[in-house]
């Protein structure tokens, strides 16, 4: 009885050990961006969501807020300093942290949202350095630079990963010749291996990791491919290309029914690829250059894609298995979509914040109010974390009723 006991109380600890650790995801589980909220309100007041709260001195940044330990993280930079800003999650500040020099030219402020693993933060910087962040101590455990690390070059518009980490891999795409992608150990950021993927440049992408009954595959957008390497040791499976005028492609390519939904502004639109089985080859299912959506994200529900686009201004709504088009929309502005309960929130670039229903009829428009605190760009894709909306608007981090 006592060794039993004693199994039990080392499972158990082994148990919350290991859900304390798991990874926060840019735009949530699965990079999907749909949020659970049990209450979620049928409807805003006339007079907007109630705000909670409001931060106003985050820093410049583009960079949405992190969960964890029951804290609320979120990047911002002051004087070309990146801090690393904590808060609990009734709002209160309780500290920042420095981590290194941030991107300040070319739109100012912070761009990737920092990815929490128990005590270390992961952040990569608009120079593109990576730095494995110690909560506690408030020191850099280790970091990487594209330039020095792994001869690869930074963007017009600054390195803007948000980094995967699975087990003891984090997942990183230096762009380049040599390094194209790289997983490195995620405790001391040793190099675990290296691929040259087709030697493009870095696309301001952050990746995908796709689990398959054969293998996990990482899938992200680099330049002129989208490419797709296996996640045990780098070897490169298949690409696909995809090049627009600027080669930004900001969008975390979908994963659902065996397929694949990449997306990027510019002209270039969208493409679905159904994947093979074994995630060696993908071939093209359909594509149009309608939902050229440049930095927003994409929704599929119920057999459809949901998503703004950039030479339109406005949304669309698209058939998944045909691509055909459904509606299209401009009485909200383009911009992001996530997902809250059963319902869409949209933020567009002219700072309108929208309650919305799926429909394949119409953009079927419940509640709308404005952003009108902080500054700059509205850029920072918004998230949802137990049952309040955050919206992240220049120096401002805003708390919603929802």
């Amino acid at each position: 009885m006592k060794n039993q006991l004693t199994l039990f109380l080392i499972l158990f600890l082994f148990s919350v050990s290991s859900f304390a650790q798991q990874p926060t995801r840019w735009r949530g589980e699965n990079s999907e961006a749909k949020y659970p909220v049990p209450d979620l309100l049928a409807e805003w007041p006339a007079e907007g969501s109630e705000i909670l709260w409001h931060y106003d001195e985050l820093g410049d940044g583009f960079s949405s807020p992190a969960f964890a330990n029951g804290k609320i993280y979120c990047t911002g930079m002051e004087d070309e300093t990146g801090y690393l800003n904590i808060f609990d999650e009734n709002g209160t500040f309780e500290k920042k942290i420095k981590y290194g020099k941030e991107f300040d030219v070319n739109y100012p402020g912070t761009r990737p949202t920092p990815t929490i693993v128990g005590d270390l933060a992961y952040i990569s910087t608009g120079y593109g350095e990576l730095v494995c962040l110690n909560l506690t101590s408030g020191t850099v455990k280790w970091s990487k630079k594209i330039d020095d690390d792994f001869g690869s070059e930074n963007l017009r518009f600054g390195f803007t990963e948000s980094v995967i980490i699975d087990g003891d891999k984090v997942y990183f795409t230096p762009g380049g010749k040599e390094f194209n992608f790289v997983a490195l150990n995620r405790m001391t950021g040793d190099l675990i291996w290296k691929s040259a993927g087709k030697g493009k440049l870095s696309a301001y992408c952050s990746p995908k990791l796709v689990q398959l009954p054969e293998r996990k595959i990482l899938v992200n957008h680099t330049a002129d491919f989208i490419v797709a390497v296996d996640a045990k040791d780098g070897k490169l499976l298949w690409s696909y290309p995809h090049p627009n005028q600027y080669n930004i492609h900001p969008n975390t390519p979908i994963y659902q029914d065996g397929a694949l939904f990449c997306f990027s502004g510019y002209g270039q639109g969208c493409v679905k690829l159904d994947l093979s089985e074994d995630g060696t080859s993908v071939t093209k299912a359909w594509s149009t250059e309608k939902m050229d959506n440049q930095m927003g994200g994409a929704m599929i529900v119920d057999g459809h894609v949901y998503g703004s686009g950039h030479k339109s201004r406005g949304w669309y709504c698209l058939d998944y298995q045909t691509g055909e088009e459904k509606w299209n929309s401009t009485e909200i502005g383009n911009g992001v979509i996530i997902m809250a309960a059963d319902k869409f929130i949209l933020y567009s670039d002219r700072g309108q914040l929208a309650l919305v229903n799926p429909s394949t009829e119409k953009l079927d428009l419940i509640s709308e109010t404005k952003v009108e605190l902080g500054s700059a760009q509205h850029w920072a894709h918004p998230v949802v974390h137990n049952g309040i909306l955050y919206v992240r608007h220049g120096k401002s981090l805003i708390a919603y009723k929802i």
